[in-house]
């Protein structure tokens, strides 16, 4: 699986405290990304010194930016580190300087080769400098590897233009290339990028070039000429001003971004490319309105994708011009997969299905190293964000409006052309009075309100607002009669009723110097504003329940806090987990499943007190907010409402379902001063009322954070008692009760630990499988027991066979016949010496699996048994079907063996069914003389528990064998 976190940068001791607690130094393929928004390279030289003394072994490559993106929000000149572990996925770096790319065949036949192998997926390259051609790189690239995708970006410098840099573990580079390769077969890209540029305004022609520079333009000085169309402001600001407002050159019937980087004296510029006389130069600008659709239907692609993580590489106009756009956009995407990134000055995308260097785009590539399941997810519908524009463009308009003026002065139709623009133009135009009756609109004023010009000419624009904006409109309405120009959203009001956001644009008429009206254009944004609130809800409210999500709840949360501190009252946060969901989802599925959880949402919902505020972080879990009446006695009665409305049943075609539900409870300031606290110490309550059995509510207390701070430190110990050969093993007697004699052992499994002692196995098993450490445990014993067993036989001390437990999650392991045959080809032991003991369970979890698994170690040669058979809920049905060789009665029947109990019923039953499906059964736990003879008159094969004796160690156990023979 590939795992993205993050963290922002601080200082030494917050990283090496960040990395430790998050085990980064345990990945064996770290790719740590460094996206500097500081340009202080003395900092920067420290922290990758730092960075490779912790984490030696990791691949730590960054550059300078624009801007940060760091789990899809938008950070300035931050330090942002970005630590990307990948299971199955070589990372093969290379860093390629200037002098390199200028080598004709240095990067398409020799560096690149260098990093790219059969098995590779993706390519990322960050670059650095406006003097390298990145377009070429591409294309040299893309001869030599067709099928690559390749994406990266431009390195940025928050638009100073100062030099910007990539780096590669401690080597810093100004003007270069940073490769990044990432190889391996199991690991699935996804490239994306959303890309819809326009041309504005006039169109220049390059009339003399030399290289990168023009020298001519539309035959004249190009400064000259771009002041004229883009205003001075434009060119004072030149390059950066560029940056956001990139040119488009039409190139051998190409289309590609370029921008400025240098000014020179006599007027001529220099772009970051390479230019000919006779190419088109346009400028673009990115209109937001095209490209919401595409981001939504990029979001849901990426969503259908699966992807595990994201690395985004996002233009930094679009921070700068649409920043509430950019903004809602990286959050979409941070809705999918960790989002992390940075603001770059171009980016790479595969584009047309070939990599190119772009401008204005969001680009990027989604990871994911686990197989896709191809479930379709619901994602989003629609959405909008706001359009803003700079000054450049303000005054492109203005420069093309003056040259229309001036043709229509020329040509003496001004009159006419008003008319024309008036009668056809698509937003709302209309002219009002004095006192703001309306004098005229156009069509599409009547075809948008319903109102037709008789209608409503010699009416009150008041007729067509709110009251409640009356004050705000009237403002502007007297601003726009002093000779100011006035813009605005507001609401109209149609004849229907209906109401449609405008953005309102009042300009005054003047007649022989006197402010005779008002001009007014009004941009129908209604559609817009819809989409735009529904991205809102999106963001904000969780798509399936409605609920606030986990976002909007906190935002909530820290506003009562506040509230609660300042009027020194008391809240309580309970977070509802609907208790073994999973088992809804896997038995009428996950479409079904969100239908019912759906409908518990609304039960919930119906049965919170008010003033309570419900949310949902997602899936089965529910928090809540009471800010009334918070004492044990108010809370527990609202939160029994919450369990029994849970409890009641549910239907779903023409099915009945029950479940449960499990509540933790923590009261601020008792619990916590923060959000995070309260949210933290309830989930402890809740995961407390779960292990108990569920159903029930549970209040904080600091015992409980006592026991989970006692666990974390547990699992921080488990995961280190391999390396440092903590473990042990035990081996507990096996007897023929027949012949009385050893015939071998049972290896069982003990920690001993400097600090905590000799922990119980009922202590650490759980806490091993619970956090996955079980398979390498496992692996240990299994190969340690073998190893054993064969130098008893090796040292003659008979033909021993060695008995050892197989976890649920070693079972399920797809390697895990591999695993047992190596155990057995290293310590050479025969597979008939070896019996693994599988618990009902685990064979239960998947029955057809389990045949098909224990047949294989049946033909093998290895020796399958049950452990604590009989606590199982349907063993009997399977039982036939089962390729076992023993039955181990669980101690429970054992404890009470007697002639005149219930228990010896089930024994007998038990042997006796063995007996006819042709199985040995041992008893575990004997511990009398009368159980041994119980076991014997019954005809029970073995027996092993302390009576005959305890579990031994090695030395302990060949002692007890020697004196037996």
């Amino acid at each position: 699986m590939a795992q993205t976190i993050t963290c922002r940068y601080e200082n030494d001791n917050q990283l090496k405290g960040y990395i430790l607690d998050k085990r980064l130094q345990d990945s064996s393929q770290l790719l740590v990304q460094v996206y500097s928004g500081i340009l202080d390279l003395e900092k920067i030289s420290h922290l990758l010194h730092t960075l490779q003394s912790i984490l030696p072994n990791a691949v730590i490559a960054g550059c300078s930016t624009s801007g940060e993106i760091m789990n899809g929000q938008i950070y300035e000149q931050q330090i942002i580190l970005c630590f990307t572990s990948f299971d199955k996925t070589e990372i093969l770096p290379l860093m390629i300087n200037k002098e390199e790319l200028s080598r004709e065949k240095a990067i398409s036949e020799t560096t690149i080769k260098k990093i790219v192998r059969p098995e590779t997926k993706a390519l990322i390259l960050l670059t650095a400098g406006y003097e390298i051609d990145t377009q070429e790189l591409l294309d040299k690239i893309y001869r030599v590897y067709p099928q690559m995708i390749v994406t990266g970006g431009q390195a940025g410098d928050n638009g100073t233009l100062d030099r910007s840099y990539v780096f590669l573990n401690g080597q810093l580079c100004y003007e270069g290339v940073l490769a990044i390769a990432l190889n391996g077969e199991q690991l699935r890209v996804q490239p994306f990028t959303n890309y819809k540029i326009e041309e504005i305004g006039h169109s220049f022609t390059v009339t003399k070039a030399r290289g990168s520079m023009i020298i001519q333009l539309d035959d004249g000085i190009p400064l000259q000429v771009l002041k004229h169309y883009l205003g001075e402001a434009y060119i004072k600001q030149l390059p950066s001003s560029s940056l956001p407002l990139p040119f488009l050159v039409n190139h051998k019937d190409e289309s590609l971004p370029v921008f400025i980087t240098k000014v020179f004296k006599n007027g001529s510029i220099k772009l970051n490319r390479r230019i000919s006389a006779g190419d088109q130069l346009s400028v673009t600008y990115t209109k937001v309105e095209n490209v919401i659709e595409d981001i939504v239907k990029l979001a849901n692609h990426l969503a259908d994708f699966e992807a595990e993580t994201m690395f985004i590489f996002n233009n930094m106009s679009r921070k700068w011009i649409a920043g509430d756009f950019t903004g809602k956009a990286l959050n979409l995407m941070q809705m999918i997969a960790p989002a992390n990134g940075f603001f770059s000055y171009s980016e790479i995308s595969n584009h047309q299905d070939r990599p190119k260097l772009i401008n204005q785009s969001l680009s990027g590539i989604a990871f994911s190293e686990s197989p896709s399941i191809n479930i379709k997810k619901r994602m989003i519908q629609s959405d909008v964000f706001g359009q803003m524009m700079n000054d450049a463009y303000a005054h492109l308009i203005k420069a093309s409006d003056d040259q229309k003026k001036e043709l229509l002065s020329n040509l003496n139709m001004t009159n006419q052309y008003y008319q024309t623009l008036f009668k056809n133009n698509h937003d709302l135009v209309f002219t009002t009075d004095h006192q703001g009756y309306f004098t005229s609109v156009n069509p599409a004023f009547e075809k948008n309100t319903g109102y037709t010009e008789k209608e409503i000419v010699g009416q009150s624009v008041i007729k067509m607002i709110s009251k409640e904006v009356v004050p705000r409109l009237r403002m502007h309405f007297i601003n726009a009669f002093k000779g100011k120009e006035q813009v605005y959203h507001a609401e109209l009001i149609g004849k229907s009723g209906e109401k449609g956001h405008y953005q309102i644009k009042n300009v005054p008429i003047m007649i022989n110097g006197k402010i005779v009206g008002i001009y007014g254009i009004a941009k129908n944004l209604t559609e817009m504003k819809k989409i735009e609130d529904k991205l809102t809800e999106l963001s904000y409210y969780d798509h399936l329940t409605g609920l606030p999500n986990r976002t909007k709840f906190i935002e909530q949360l820290n506003i009562l806090i506040k509230r609660a501190r300042k009027n020194q009252q008391r809240l309580a946060i309970l977070t509802i987990d609907i208790d073994r969901f999973k088992i809804i989802n896997d038995s009428i599925g996950h479409f079904a499943g969100d239908k019912v959880l759906k409908s518990l949402s609304e039960r919930i919902d119906k049965y919170v007190p008010a003033g309570s505020y419900l949310g949902n972080f997602g899936g089965d879990k529910f928090t809540l907010i009471l800010s009334d009446k918070i004492n044990v006695e108010d809370i527990m009665k609202a939160s029994q409402s919450i369990l029994h409305s849970i409890s009641e049943p549910l239907y779903f075609n023409h099915q009945e379902f029950y479940v449960t539900a499990s509540i933790g409870v923590s009261i601020y300031p008792n619990d916590g001063l923060d959000q995070h606290s309260l949210l933290k110490n309830a989930d402890i309550a809740n995961n407390l009322s779960k292990q108990i059995g569920g159903n029930r509510i549970t209040f904080f207390s600091d015992e409980m954070n006592e026991h989970l701070i006692a666990r974390f430190e547990m699992e921080s110990y488990l995961r280190k008692a391999l390396q440092n050969n903590e473990f042990s093993l035990c081996y507990q007697p096996l007897i023929d009760l027949e012949s009385g004699k050893i015939f071998g052992s049972e290896a069982l499994l003990r920690w001993n630990h400097p600090k905590l002692g000799l922990v119980p196995p009922v202590k650490f098993i759980p806490l091993a499988e619970e956090t996955g450490l079980i398979n390498e445990i496992g692996k240990w014993v299994l190969n340690t027991a073998c190893m054993q067993n064969k130098r008893w036989q090796s040292q003659g001390l008979g033909h021993l066979t060695i008995s050892v437990n197989v976890a649920a999650q070693q079972f399920q392991e797809p390697n895990f016949l591999s695993i047992v045959q190596n155990a057995l080809q290293q310590s050479e032991l025969e597979a008939k010496y070896l019996t693994l003991e599988l618990t009902e369970s685990t064979m239960l979890e998947n029955i057809d699996y389990s045949i098909s698994v224990m047949k294989d170690l049946k033909n093998m040669g290895t020796k399958v048994s049950i452990d604590d058979f009989g606590t199982g809920y349907s063993s009997l049905s399977y039982l036939k079907d089962l390729p076992i060789n023993t039955l181990k009665i669980d101690r429970s029947f054992i404890n009470n063996l007697k002639i005149d109990t219930s228990d010896i019923a089930i024994v007998k039953a038990i042997i006796t069914m063995g007996h006819g499906l042709h199985v040995k059964v041992l008893a575990e736990g004997v511990e009398t003389k009368e159980q041994i003879d119980l076991l014997k008159q019954l005809k029970c094969h073995y027996a092993q528990g302390y009576y005959i004796h305890k579990p031994l160690t090695i030395v302990d156990f060949e002692k007890g064998l020697r004196e037996s023979s």
